[in-house]
């Protein structure tokens, strides 16, 4: 079945403890978002198509507009208001954590402190562990920087020297473990990690990518 993705901006103040205002409106998908969260979501939102004939008359040379049904409506709030299972990919090598991961698992922790649900973290690497020196230090800092937060408890998921590239692992562990939520800093996007259209057209769930 294939699937249309929607894209929605939202502020942020960003902060320890930052509430995420739930998006319910949705617009193009724009990369460059320098100062906005950008939310991509898998449901349909309109069948144009099946609406256009119950649509009035305009006239005037006034374009015929579709409006959502209230089911279509309540399908994309339930969509932003029901996350139970978040996921935080991490995909840089730095063993105390890049800013932009230590802001997406920041932001990890206070949605789920908010909607009362659970993390999953995995980390993500082209080389093997072996290669890997500061990979013991990195995995303390993930844990050090969750239990901030006020979690101690979390799945922490390993994907090293696969040979897939990072977009497909996401996606793969996304629909694996039915997720509800990925959260990513753009600092993956902008350090071609990963592959944001690639990502979006076969994530399974929303994708929230937070601004630097």
């Amino acid at each position: 079945m294939a699937f249309a993705h929607y894209l929605v901006t939202v502020p942020v103040h960003t902060s320890k403890h930052a509430k995420v205002s739930n998006p319910l409106f949705s617009s193009y998908f724009d990369q460059s978002l320098p100062s906005s969260l950008a939310f991509t979501s898998f449901p349909p939102l309109l069948s144009i198509a099946r609406n256009l004939s119950n649509l009035p008359t305009i006239r005037h040379k006034a374009k015929a507009v579709p409006q959502p049904q209230d089911s279509e409506v309540s399908l994309v709030a339930d969509a932003f208001t029901h996350f139970k299972h978040l996921l935080l990919p991490i995909t840089d090598r730095n063993p105390y954590l890049s800013e932009g991961t230590r802001q997406a698992a920041a932001t990890t922790a206070a949605l789920a402190k908010n909607y009362g649900a659970d993390i999953t973290v995995v980390v993500i690497d082209e080389k093997q562990k072996e290669e890997l020196p500061e990979h013991g230090t990195q995995l303390s800092s993930i844990r050090w920087h969750f239990s901030q937060g006020g979690f101690k408890e979390f799945k922490l998921l390993e994907r090293l020297g696969e040979g897939s590239k990072a977009t497909a692992i996401i996606a793969e562990v996304a629909d694996d473990l039915n997720l509800d939520l990925v959260v990513m800093s753009m600092e993956a996007i902008r350090s071609k990690h990963v592959d944001a259209n690639l990502l979006v057209e076969f994530i399974p769930c929303p994708v929230l990518f937070l601004p630097l």
